[in-house]
């Protein structure tokens, strides 16, 4: 009878156990074998994580988390590579960066003819009648820096509207064709916010600053819907390329996106896209009653985005005072903000209705300019958690760094500009105005929160390229070697911190990605060589192995 009692017993446990092993749920995914930097407070480090569906539902040791192993779950065997969260750039002009893929490349034209013969060679490339765009010149990267003109333009292309931006897109250069059809002439009036450069007969030279391209911008054919979306699924497939899993698309117009939303309708995107319209169209979503950081996991909506200067490049960033090599200027004040009580008016409505700001500003006056208007929107509508964002905060003032603090002001940034404006900067400004440029260290000793991006197309979309900037900030031109500003470096793990919950705290979105954490969506990358402890210097040739969305991998290195 004790035997079997016994027997019984043994047969139950061994079927409670079994029922309860049926039950138990297993993962889609384990990657095993890997340094994973989780950039997690609560647990740093890991070897192993676990994926069911699109989020993480394991992270720790190789023994715990094959725990979650199934019959139908698929091993991933790092080799004791590095693992991350997936990056997610704060500042990116999307359209224009897939775009690029397929446009004339003009950025690293070492010489006025270089630029000139690539303009003629692609253009023989194009259909009769098509527009002839993009470019990302760069003046500074000619062995003698020269501004192009219409004249270089008119050589090669009389008969095909050219119009080719420099790389920070606050300056481009138009054929005579391109003027004719806008109407400008040199009769024609500089507008608030804008300049038509002239030669000294008072003759359009080509070159347009700021808002003086919008007259192009009006009369250039819009692109059709197939080709947005063409554009938009380039871009994506080179975000995984990349590593980069989240973007956060800035002054977006509504036709990208509309595309946006068919991608997403049809469950084609595979970045997950943060979108920012300008504030002049707030009016549109406030009507609708969108708030911030609206939708799904996939594409949101509720920041608008707005202007409140230019660029360095371009000699149109707003400062306090005139810039030396061109002491005429102390800069573009942007359209918008003329006058002040108008962008005002439009930060506190927006405010009010519970949309996010997120406000480009680069020389000082632009940034200080900014901030008190951030203040005044704060004595309107009262204290609450509404992360203001000042993109690329490029130049400050000494006072400015305790505002920023003050008020909660996020300091979305880009490194890869300061090696890049690293070449010029002292020239422009001055050694103490430079000592407060791209000031990343200063930040954080003022506890401002960063959030990190490269402003594509206007820097690579790489994040190896924006890391090694951070962290080295050694210019392009190895001007520098041992770093522009040396003093300002930031370290791997705080610009890793802000590239991934750094930004996604920029988009309210820190609970849902951002750290490999049990519940947060599973976008994850896997690099060649692990950045934490290889020489700095060796950081930009690293590779992506791997990049996975929601648990899908999408990119694999062959």
């Amino acid at each position: 009878m004790k035997i079997m009692s016994f027997n019984l017993l043994l047969m139950a446990a061994f079927f409670c156990s079994t029922h309860a092993s049926a039950q138990k749920p297993a993962a889609d995914v384990i990657i095993q074998n890997a340094k994973v930097w989780t950039v997690d407070p609560a647990q740093p480090q890991a070897q192993a994580l676990a994926i069911m569906g699109d989020k993480i539902v394991a992270v720790g040791t190789n023994q715990q988390v094959i725990l979650w192993r199934g019959k139908q779950t698929k091993l991933i065997d790092a080799h004791s590579k590095l693992v991350l969260p997936g990056f997610n750039d704060a500042h990116v002009h999307f359209a224009d960066g897939g775009n690029s893929l397929s446009e004339v490349a003009l950025k690293d034209a070492s010489s006025p003819q270089e630029f000139v013969r690539r303009i003629a060679a692609h253009s023989a490339t194009l259909p009769q009648g098509e527009w002839l765009i993009g470019g990302n010149w760069d003046d500074q990267a000619f062995s003698t820096p020269e501004l192009p003109t219409r004249q270089m333009l008119d050589a090669v292309t009389p008969e095909r509207p050219v119009f080719v931006t420099r790389y920070d897109g606050h300056m481009a250069v138009a054929n005579s064709l391109v003027l004719k059809l806008a109407g400008i002439d040199r009769n024609t009036p500089d507008p608030i916010g804008g300049e038509i450069v002239r030669d000294r007969e008072g003759n359009p030279t080509g070159l347009l600053r700021d808002a003086a391209m919008d007259k192009v911008f009006a009369v250039m054919p819009e692109p059709s819907t197939e080709k947005r979306l063409r554009t938009i699924r380039s871009g994506m497939q080179f975000a995984a390329q990349m590593g980069v899993t989240s973007l956060q698309d800035m002054n977006p117009p509504y036709a990208d996106i509309a595309a946006y939303a068919i991608l997403a309708e049809s469950g084609e995107l595979t970045s997950r896209m943060y979108l920012a319209p300008m504030l002049l169209q707030g009016e549109d979503i406030i009507k609708i009653g969108i708030r911030r950081a609206f939708g799904s996991d996939y594409l949101r909506l509720g920041a608008l985005k707005a202007y409140s200067d230019g660029s360095l490049g371009s000699s149109t960033a707003y400062f306090h005072e005139a810039y030396l090599d061109a002491p005429h200027t102390r800069g573009l004040l942007a359209a918008e903000m003329q006058p002040i009580e108008g962008m005002r008016e439009r930060m506190i409505k927006a405010d009010k209705a519970g949309l996010q700001l997120c406000i480009h500003a680069i020389g000082d006056d632009g940034v200080s300019a900014i901030l008190d208007l951030f203040e005044d929107v704060v004595k309107e509508n009262g204290s609450r958690d509404r992360r203001f964002r000042i993109e690329h905060a490029q130049h400050l003032a000494q006072k400015d760094f305790a505002r920023f603090a003050a008020l909660g002001v996020i300091a979305s940034v880009q490194p890869y500009h300061a090696i890049d404006d690293g070449r010029f900067v002292d020239k422009r400004i001055g050694h103490d105005r430079a000592s407060r440029t791209y000031a990343f260290r200063s930040f954080l000793d003022h506890g401002v929160k960063l959030a990190i991006g490269t402003d594509w197309t206007v820097a690579p979309l790489d994040p190896m390229s924006t890391i090694h900037a951070a962290v080295t900030r050694a210019t392009i031109d190895g001007q520098f070697p041992q770093g522009w500003r040396p003093e300002q470096k930031l370290t791997v793990a705080e610009v890793v911190h802000a590239y991934t919950m750094g930004s996604a705290y920029a988009e309210f979105q820190e609970h849902v990605k951002g750290s490999v954490t049990v519940g947060k969506l599973a976008d994850i990358v896997i690099l060649s060589q692990d950045i934490f402890k290889i020489a700095p210097e060796q950081i930009k040739d690293v590779k992506i192995e791997k990049t996975m969305v929601g648990g899908k991998l999408l990119y694999q290195r062959k």
